[in-house]
């Protein structure tokens, strides 16, 4: 294992130390083929599906070649989805506390332009954003790209499938011709091929298997009809018993109306698809991250690029239509080395797609009657969550909130879970035995001398 390790990498002493504070001790497949070559100046395409640690194979990169005096935009990282972006956002601050004063800034549509622009007129070091987005804001000259010596595409394909594919060579018109490019794509299509081309030079290709193997996820298939796939559901969960449940539905109106059912049947769920407001999708996103919801029901919306651990549970209603989407859904359960169950329900409509699966597998339709009914289990979460009225633009600070909640109402620190602080709200996640007093005594306390508005969701 000692080729696989961090410390053989040409970083600096600070970054290794935080790595090791942050868990980081043997690099994953797709870090060791990718760091040394990138980090030596290389431009790579390298196709690995999310969850592989890709993240931080091309953060290490940006923040290791990085000025920090030089208060200049240096690298850019263009992602598919707002949700994405901040996820990776999120990880790349944690990897910067090595040192002081990185600023690494988002830049995403669904949220106002100006402020962003506001933000901007305080330059940064490296910006994480959507095409569109980030093409708007090269067109109107709120920030010199003179200074980007490293451009990131991550999930490449995925922004292919949704239209920026022009936006993308729109915005490589805009960076200097001397650069870095590093292309991450699950899939590698011909249409990738043609943008590499265009983009890169001479970068070499790395392949990494799916991290996702045979023996890390449990594929189960059950014949279930329409009628009796709620039923089924419910059964599922009783047999399994998971903490945490994705539901992938082929449509919006599948999910909405699934919800319904299992609601009526006391079940907790979140919903997920492209008619939610932007606030909506991330609020909720941080209610299942953070464990206070058992059951998701989505999209494949939130299919790709919604970075979530500790799935136990992946449920298809019904198949989806494309193998790749498949995969990307089912790997949405073990993550970072766990294991993880994956049951697709078959009714009459997905059985020439099951048949057309099982040319390559050799899976068994099992029958839904060997699962439990026992109606005695219900799925609940460890968490509840507050939701607070005040985040960065008030100066929120997670220590603000730990330190209300600890101090100033004697919770102790293994009470509380994530805290998400957006630019306007934040929410922390408290265990659910301690959460109406977290709650009732928060509304009645001051956070940084000042009361907020506290509610409980």
């Amino acid at each position: 294992m000692q080729n696989t390790q961090f410390k053989n990498l040409s970083l600096t002493k600070d970054m290794l130390e935080n790595l090791k504070r942050l868990g980081y001790a043997n690099m994953t497949p797709i870090q060791e083929q990718s760091l040394p070559l990138s980090l030596n100046g290389e431009d790579i395409i390298a196709q690995a599906q999310t969850g592989s640690g890709k993240t931080v194979a091309f953060s290490l990169v940006l923040l290791n070649k990085l000025r920090i005096e030089k208060f200049r935009i240096q690298s850019i990282v263009l992602a598919p989805t707002r949700e994405l972006a901040n996820q990776i956002a999120g990880e790349m601050k944690k990897l910067a506390k090595f040192a002081h004063n990185i600023k690494i800034t988002t830049l995403c549509g669904g949220v106002p332009y100006k402020p962003q622009v506001h933000s901007l007129s305080h330059q940064a070091h490296i910006i994480i954003g959507t095409p569109g987005r980030i093409l708007k804001h090269l067109q109107e000259d709120t920030f010199d790209p003179a200074d980007i010596n490293t451009l990131v595409l991550d999930e490449a394909d995925r922004m292919l499938d949704m239209g920026f594919n022009e936006d993308i060579n729109k915005i490589i018109d805009f960076l200097p011709k001397e650069r870095q490019t590093l292309l991450f794509s699950a899939t590698y299509p011909s249409n990738i091929q043609t943008l590499s081309k265009n983009i890169m030079n001479n970068p070499a290709q790395i392949q990494i298997e799916s991290t996702h193997q045979k023996d890390s996820i449990e594929e189960l298939f059950y014949e279930s009809e329409i009628s009796s796939k709620k039923n089924t559901i419910c059964n599922l969960l009783t047999t399994y018993k998971p903490q945490s449940t994705i539901i992938f539905c082929n449509t919006k109106i599948a999910c909405d109306e699934l919800a319904e059912d299992l609601e009526d049947d006391g079940i907790e769920t979140l919903v997920l698809h492209s008619d939610l407001e932007q606030r909506d999708r991330s609020e909720t996103i941080i209610l299942f991250a953070n464990k206070s919801y058992p059951v998701l029901i989505a999209t494949d919306v939130a299919s790709r690029g919604l970075d979530i651990d500790d799935i136990d549970l992946v449920i298809n209603y019904s198949l989806p239509f494309d193998a790749e989407v498949y995969t990307h859904r089912i790997g949405r359960t073990a993550r970072a080395g766990k294991k993880g169950r994956a049951v697709s329900l078959i009714d009459s409509s997905d059985l020439e797609n099951f048949g057309d699966m099982n040319e390559e597998n050799n899976f068994k339709l099992l029958q839904a009657t060997t699962l439990s009914e026992d109606r005695t289990y219900k799925a609940t979460s460890p968490f509840k969550t507050l939701f607070i009225n005040s985040g960065k633009k008030n100066k929120m600070r997670a220590g603000d909130i730990l330190g209300a909640l600890t101090a100033g109402i004697g919770l102790q620190k293994d009470d509380i879970g994530k805290i998400d602080i957006l630019e306007f709200a934040s929410y922390v996640a408290v265990k659910v035995n301690v959460a109406k007093k977290a709650h009732d005594e928060l509304q009645n306390s001051r956070i940084k001398g000042k009361y907020f508005k506290i509610y409980m969701m």
